[in-house]
């Protein structure tokens, strides 16, 4: 039996020159395929958001999934989703609140609701989980040259955000020659940039033909905390064999997590945040 297609895709509108569309077998996500990866990120201890984007991935059939970082911080299951990867050995690069969690000092420049949530996070993971998250790397490079980090491939470990073509630049020139692909999170946003010919464009993020003659820098979006004003969760699908990227996003059921943290103490603006996608 085949494996199943996913829900007709919408394109990514740019010019042909700059994005090509995939062709109608990979629009369907080929029957046939080897090899498609899932790249999730930020997961944020939503274990009801982690749990619907995993029967997603495996409704598609993926035959290997990335962890992009934040896999703890601000939601109420940061034990349970830190336990739902490592019994998966997902392998994962760091995050910024992964590496908060596993430090002992006060953090400088978070704002208080993210601060109370970290102080929290800390209680509920065991010197096991932390020894865990100490040995996740800033970055991956798969076999194929792709590139994971969370932030920006420059500075994997300062926590920059990339938002628009000027901070984009920088990471996208990093990528080698025998690279053309980075993928990113933390900005919970999914965003698309492309250097073609010299130039660098801003897309949000869609399903699109990958070209190696371009370079790419494709935010994944957040799995448990969406701040693109859609709440479900988002997580990004790469077809090694037509080269297309597939943007998913997934219903879950945001009124339990919402209970989670309110039943944890955790601020509620992090649970009004949620059935906002904010």
């Amino acid at each position: 039996m085949g494996r199943p297609a996913p829900c007709a895709p919408t394109m990514i509108s740019c010019e042909q020159t700059r994005l090509a569309k995939p062709p109608q077998s990979a629009m369907l996500f080929a029957y046939n395929t080897m090899s498609r990866i899932a790249l999730i990120s930020d997961i944020h201890a939503n274990l009801p958001a982690l749990e619907a984007v995993m029967k997603d991935i495996e409704q598609l059939q993926c035959n290997a999934v990335y962890c992009l970082g934040d896999v703890v911080g601000y939601n109420a299951n940061p034990s349970e989703c830190l336990e739902f990867i490592r019994s998966r050995q997902i392998p994962t690069v760091r995050g910024n609140h992964d590496e908060e969690a596993i430090g002992e000092d006060n953090p400088a420049g978070m704002n208080p609701v993210a601060y109370n949530a970290l102080m929290w996070t800390r209680q509920q993971l065991s010197e096991e989980q932390k020894k865990w998250l100490r040995r996740a790397p800033f970055q991956r490079i798969l076999p194929n040259e792709i590139v994971l980090v969370h932030a920006t491939q420059d500075k994997p470990n300062s926590w920059a955000y990339v938002t628009n073509v000027d901070t984009a630049t920088h990471s996208i020139n990093m990528l080698r020659d025998n690279q053309f692909l980075c993928f990113n999170g933390h900005t919970h946003v999914p965003r698309t940039f492309i250097r073609h010919e010299g130039s660098i464009h801003e897309y949000e993020s869609g399903d699109i033909q990958l070209l190696k003659t371009n370079k790419y820098l494709i935010n994944v979006g957040s799995v448990g905390q969406p701040r693109d004003g859609d709440p479900r969760a988002a997580y990004g699908v790469l077809d090694e064999d037509s080269m297309v990227y597939y943007q998913r996003r997934v219903e879950y059921d945001v009124a339990e997590a919402q209970r989670r943290i309110l039943a944890a103490g955790l601020p509620d603006m992090l649970a009004r945040r949620l059935g906002e996608g904010m």
